[in-house]
Order: structure tokens, then C-alpha cells, then sequence
């Protein structure tokens, strides 16, 4: 189980701006990771993204052994995962970025497929 997760400070910076131009709405995409660093991410395909909850199919993601995270917003200031965030993290499996109102750095929090805490360490 990781205990920490590398972040690009650019990637991180554009899913801050994601966050702030979904809201109120949740927003939710999937991290690629290269080299032990999340670089880039795919926002969910044909999702649907409401003010409690984002649905999304992840059976139209790419075969992508780069994929190892998710990411979504909540649009209220806490970061603590729902039951549905939970059940979701345990069988999607990796690291899960959730990024609260109103959306800065201090404002995200990462949790494991168990739902312990992973802390972000940005990179430049």
C-alpha cells in the first residue's frame, strides 16, 4: 500500500482549475502516472457530473497500464470520502485524489483502495 503519492505541480494546478470550472458540480478523471509521478489525467468518457456524485463508465477507458489513480472534486469544503468514494476506491484499486472547496493545494487529500490516508507530495 503506498503511504505517499508524487504529483506534477502542473497537473496539479490544472486539476485545481478543473475543480473551480466543473463547480458546483463534482468533476472526476483518472491519473496516468510515469516514472512514479501523475502527469497527466483523463477526464471520465461520457460522464455525468452532478452537485453530490459523478457517474461514469469505466469500461470506456483506453488500455492504459499507466492508469494508476483517480481524481474528482467535491464541492464543499470537505475532503472526506463518501461510502460511495469508498466502495469505489476498493475496487478500482491505486491512489484516489479528492480535491474539496475551494479547491487549492491545501484543500486536496489522497486515500488508498483501502481508504487510508496517502500523502501528495508535489514535484516541479
Amino acid at each position: 500500500m503506498k503511504t505517499s503519492v508524487r504529483i506534477r505541480r502542473e497537473l496539479l494546478e490544472y486539476l485545481l482549475e478543473l475543480a473551480r470550472d466543473f463547480y458546483p458540480n463534482e468533476f472526476a478523471g483518472f491519473l496516468r502516472e510515469r516514472d512514479g509521478v501523475f502527469e497527466e489525467v483523463l477526464i471520465a468518457p461520457a460522464g455525468h457530473f452532478g452537485r453530490n456524485s459523478a457517474f461514469f463508465n469505466t469500461w470506456m477507458l483506453p488500455m492504459d497500464e499507466n492508469i494508476k489513480g483517480t481524481v474528482h472534486s467535491h464541492p464543499v469544503p470537505n475532503a472526506r470520502p463518501s461510502t460511495a468514494d469508498l466502495q469505489f476506491f476498493s475496487k478500482f484499486g491505486g491512489v484516489h485524489i479528492i480535491i474539496a472547496y475551494p479547491f487549492t493545494e491545501e484543500s486536496i487529500v489522497a486515500y488508498g483502495s483501502d481508504g487510508g490516508p496517502v500523502k501528495v507530495l508535489i514535484v516541479d
